[in-house]
This record gives structure tokens, sequence and C-alpha cells, in this order.
């Protein structure tokens, strides 16, 4: 099947064992996408590209480390929140920013980024450390530290300055992991619905590692997202449902515009 940047394939193809690969259930503008159902409303995930995706909720639309051409993001609705996790290129883009930020657009970042905002942005901007909170609307957003534990890592993502975060859609949590590897904090949170676990090396963790971590915090779906490096190098998702082996629901889309083997 033919493929454009800004169109997604989600493979149908379970994974040996018990692990269950769902389909997708709802598309806009051509892109294909899942839903959740909560008790305040369904979530809509849109997966964009490597870390960023657009998310449809009850609260408003929310958009995850957005980087790119901004047209990438023409087909949802303009966001009420943009989520930055941390610096890297491949995660904050000022100039996508720019384009993609409305009047009423909520914007939050960890520290390191919102220093490197521009004026005009940083007055409009919301600061969130490691540990704290921010509410969009009825939704409290929570900062989960992001960071390298492998020594010879720890200079990509240093503990205290990256940010994860844990949405709180009242009965339904969603976990964003940004940058990071299977952390004690990653470990131990709890009753997360949706989560979106990255996986690259040397930068983050291998497909391994990553299953290790959601296997111990079990969420109910997990997307394994940011999967291919800079250096061409890509971690297998299915590989990483297989190490699973049914202990969530595994959800695979192709982030990169190729049919998944």
């Amino acid at each position: 099947m033919p493929q454009t940047r800004r169109s997604f394939l989600i493979t149908a193809a379970a994974a040996a064992g018990s692990t269950t690969i769902l389909p997708y259930a709802a598309m806009a503008g051509g892109h294909l996408a899942n839903e959740f159902k909560t008790s305040q409303g369904t979530i809509t995930v849109h997966p964009v590209e490597h870390a960023s995706f657009a998310m449809e909720s009850p609260a408003g639309t929310i958009y995850v480390d957005p980087v790119g051409d901004a047209a990438l993001y023409g087909d949802f609705p303009k966001p009420d929140l943009i989520l930055i996790t941390h610096e890297h290129g491949d995660h904050y883009n000022a100039e996508t920013l720019a384009a993609l930020m409305g009047e009423d657009t909520m914007l939050v970042t960890n520290p390191a980024v919102f220093d490197m905002l521009p004026e005009a942005m940083k007055a409009r901007a919301t600061s969130v450390a490691n540990g704290e909170m921010a509410e969009f609307g009825p939704v409290r957003i929570d900062a989960i530290p992001a960071y390298n534990t492998t020594e010879d890592r720890k200079n990509f993502h240093p503990e205290g300055r990256d940010n994860g975060y844990v949405l709180n859609f009242d009965d339904f949590r969603v976990y964003i992991s940004g940058d990071t590897e299977g952390t004690p904090e990653m470990r131990a949170l709890q009753d997360i619905d949706l989560a979106f676990v990255c996986m690259n090396l040397p930068f983050t963790m291998d497909a391994s590692a990553a299953a290790a971590a959601v296997s111990e915090f079990k969420p109910t779906y997990v997307y394994p997202y940011h999967y291919r490096g800079r250096d061409g190098g890509t971690q297998d998702p299915e590989a990483f449902a297989q190490a699973v082996d049914g202990a969530v629901e595994v959800k695979l889309h192709d982030w990169y515009n190729g049919t998944l083997s």
C-alpha cells in the first residue's frame, strides 16, 4: 500500500502468544487513529511521527512534542494544550510551536525548555519541574522524571531535567514517557490506562528493557513509540509486543511511513 508522510498504517498482524494488537477505531483526514472510551467521553489518539502525536479528549485537543512541518497537524483540531517533554530537536521546535499555537493554547514544558522559549511564547507558557503539577481544565498534569540510568547514557538525559507526564482524566490516566529508561518512577506508576513508552539506542533503552518496565507498571494499553534513532538504528515494536507477552494490550502503529514486518 503506498504511503505518504502524512498517512499511517496500523499493522493488524498479531504477535505470537497472547499479546493483543488492537485495530484502529477512527479516522481523521486519512489518519488512522484509536479511540479509548472514558466516563467523561472519548479519547482519540492520532500518531504523527516518531515522538509526536495528537490526542482529542473531552477536555480539549492535546499535542505532544510537535515538531516538523505544521502541515503535519493540519487535519487535527487546533491544540488547546501542547506538552513538551524536553529540549532535543525531535521533541521541541520553537518554529513549529509558533505555527501551531492559537491565542488560547496552553503550553506546558520542563524548566529547561521554558528557559529557551522566545519571550513572547514564554509569557504564555507554564514551567513544570519533576514532581510538580499543572491543571488543564479538569485534567491534572503530573510531571514524571524522565532520565537515563545507564552510566554511559546519562549525558543524553540527565536526572532532574526532562519530563514525562501523567494526564489524569478523572477515571482514565495517560502516561507519556518522553525520553527515559525504565526508571524507578516509571516502574512505580499505578492505575495507568494508556501509556506511550519510548525505545531507541543509545539514547533511551532497547525493546527488552522497555517491555520489562511496562510489565511492572502494567498499563491497560501501551504504544511503543520513538523507536528509530538518528543513526538509523531501530528497535522492533513487534519484539516489544512479544516480550510484554500479554501483560498489557499493545498498540502497534507505523510511526515512520512503512509497514511493520
